[in-house]
């Protein structure tokens, strides 16, 4: 039989304090409760002051856009027209294209 050494009230005192610790953090950490994603909760139901929210919020928003759509087609900027300039323009096109290789090219160290 081995010898215990004598108990030292200091030590049974700090036992004492882990063990409670230890059990109320069991008890913070108690068995969790049926998780479910957010998708498969049920359903908290709206208020009525919240859905007659929701087709005015809508109402707005459309209306917005409508605002936005209409002043865009207001702007000043000019709109394309049909292309007849084209065919005529072929051939600036064609030295603009020249150009530009001319310019991306080093030719112009020689």
């Amino acid at each position: 039989m081995t010898n215990m050494p004598p108990a030292d009230p200091r030590i049974e005192a700090v036992a004492t304090r882990l063990k409670e610790a230890a059990q109320k953090r069991a008890e913070a950490y108690a068995p969790p409760t049926e998780w479910q994603p957010i998708w498969k909760r049920p359903r908290k139901p709206k208020s009525i002051k919240a859905k007659k929210a929701e087709p005015a919020k809508q109402r707005k928003r459309l209306k917005a856009a409508g605002v936005r759509r209409f002043y865009g087609a207001q702007s000043p900027r000019p709109r394309p027209r049909p292309r007849q300039s084209r065919i005529g323009s072929a051939a600036a096109r064609r030295d603009t294209r020249a150009l530009s290789r001319m310019r991306h090219s080093n030719a112009w160290l020689w």
